[in-house]
């Protein structure tokens, strides 16, 4: 995997601005943060995340990947300001579950999700290389 950073910009922090790779496709569809049996055990953002997060690694796992494979990751948060404000609390959970690698990713505010509880949604791309 290589990361896509044209000259003179700034480095991103924690995300890519692209990310280029070779290798067999997995796709994720999108995690919320309940569980294997569709229990959520938090209202907590940051807990959802961290479940969240836990779904991907499962679901990349049934396709022989791993996290470093991930290329593209884009969540869906129904509270920005939230989500801001758990930064730091989001941050530990990615880095113990996924790890510090750069994917590309985008995060966008949206208005509900279709589980009530739900507060975050994460769809991921992964690449397996050759």
């Amino acid at each position: 995997m290589q990361t896509l950073l044209p000259p003179g910009w700034p480095r991103p922090r924690g995300y890519a601005n692209g990310v280029a790779a070779r290798g067999r496709m997995v796709f994720v569809a999108g995690m919320i943060g309940w569980d294997a049996e569709g229990l959520f055990h938090t209202d907590d953002l940051a807990g959802q995340v961290r479940q969240a997060l836990q779904n991907v690694v499962a679901v990349l796992a049934e396709g022989g990947a791993r996290p470093e494979h991930i290329v593209r990751m884009t969540w869906y948060v129904t509270d920005r300001k939230a989500y801001v404000a758990a930064y730091p609390e989001i941050g530990k959970a990615f880095r113990e579950i996924i790890g510090s690698f750069n994917a590309a990713m985008t995060a966008v505010e949206v208005a509900g999700l279709i589980e009530d509880r739900a507060q975050v949604e994460i769809e991921v791309t992964a690449v397996v290389p050759d």
